[in-house]
């Protein structure tokens, strides 16, 4: 059946690095020769050598969508450029079926002298396509970009987000058999950007898609495998989709203080999550509707007034998404000294799956100055059957009406 059709395969795909130019250089002449009769080290590494991409195998049928995901330097757009044909494996094969569309590098693929019309005609011819064909999609593809009025316009000209219209309109107005998408669409507006998943779900069923992203809700948007790399490699991969980014974001939480600003008039000693609750891969484990329970423990370096405490919760994006209500100072002024120890209580927690965070500052309770900020004191992560990407998850009645 079409929609089976396996459009992609990548086979023990491997591509080392030199962090030496002048030793590059000279690895370069050696593979020379050794091209000849075979390269014996091509799965070796030689001294200042490293895997950008190691042993890299999966098949992408058309109407799939594999996202890529993994911190910077991981080897997402090495893979991407092999993919591409922009550089060659060390070893493995790469096996493509179709037509590439490829939008890998900003602006990549643009003659910068020619005006964007002539550039849509030269990559339309890159990707097999008539001039015929491509003057029946010309129309469409300016109207997408949405630069009628800069279209005859030298590319250099143009803005990054002119670049990204433009780069994308080629790319997804060609209906590619196979679609290669780097970050560059972090670059486009929001309008633009929601334009451009429109476009992917409509042709998507026809298509391929290798998705690259830092943006963990677009991969979940779209993508129905996915590969998390680490130094080349592939940590996890699979059509899990959820638990690849709980694995990306897990490699980012972190239970160590990070103090903003202090007065040092008081630290914070202690904080716990006092629910009975277990630990997974050193997170606390909580559950939709459950009490939230946490204990703050402080030592004081000097007597001071009752402060104000304000704490916040911050999803997996680092995004604001909750303020606890702020405690009340005593009407009376209450001076503490040594210890100071609050238990904060939530009664029903409505946080989606996911990780959070949590910020705390104190203030001055009658002058708001400030005594303390850390950022990210404790993260915890709440486990729920349903995957959503809204922060909250609120409980609620239907009633039918008939």
């Amino acid at each position: 059946m079409k929609e089976k059709e396996v459009l992609v395969r990548v086979e023990g795909l491997s591509k080392k690095f030199c962090k030496n130019l002048k030793t590059s250089l000279w690895y370069g002449v050696q593979d020379l020769f050794s091209n000849a009769t075979g390269n014996k080290n091509e799965r070796q590494l030689r001294p200042k050598e490293f895997w950008a991409v190691k042993d890299i195998n999966f098949e992408l049928r058309r109407g799939e969508c594999l996202g890529l995901i993994g911190h910077n330097g991981a080897g997402k757009s090495t893979l991407l450029k092999i993919l591409n044909g922009l550089i060659n494996p060390d070893a493995g094969k790469v096996t493509i079926k179709g037509r590439v569309g490829a939008l890998i590098e900003l602006g990549a693929g643009f003659n910068p002298v020619l005006s964007g019309r002539e550039n849509i005609y030269n990559n339309g011819a890159i990707l097999g396509f008539t001039r015929k064909e491509i003057d029946a999609k010309v129309e469409e593809i300016i109207d997408f970009a949405e630069i009628r009025e800069f279209i005859d316009m030298p590319v250099r000209n143009y803005s990054s987000g002119m670049k990204v219209r433009l780069g994308f309109a080629v790319a997804a107005q060609m209906e590619p058999d196979v679609l290669i998408i780097d970050e560059v669409l972090a670059v486009g507006d929001l309008g633009f950007v929601l334009k451009c998943f429109k476009t992917i779900d409509t042709i998507l069923p026809n298509t391929a898609i290798v998705f690259v992203s830092h943006s963990m809700p677009m991969v979940s948007r779209i993508c129905n495998q996915i590969i998390l790399m680490e130094k080349g490699v592939a940590k996890f991969q699979g059509d899990n989709v959820s638990k690849a980014i709980d694995l990306y974001y897990r490699r980012f939480a972190d239970n160590e203080s990070n103090v903003i600003f202090t007065d040092n008039s008081l630290e914070l000693k202690e904080i716990k999550i006092i629910n009975d609750n277990p630990i997974l891969d050193g997170l606390p484990q909580l559950h939709w509707g459950e009490e939230f329970k946490i204990k703050l423990s402080f030592k004081l370096n000097q007597q001071i007034e009752m402060p104000q405490f304000i704490i916040n919760i911050f999803d997996k994006e680092q995004r604001p998404v909750a303020l606890f209500e702020r405690n009340q100072v005593p009407e009376k002024s209450q001076k503490i000294e040594k210890h100071l120890e609050i238990i904060l209580s939530h009664k029903n927690l409505q946080l989606s799956k996911g990780i959070y965070s949590l910020n705390i500052s104190a203030v001055d309770g009658i002058s708001k100055t400030p005594k303390l900020r850390i950022n990210s004191i404790i993260s915890f992560q709440l486990a729920d059957d349903q995957e959503v990407w809204q922060s909250f998850l609120l409980n609620a009645s239907y009633e039918i009406l008939r």
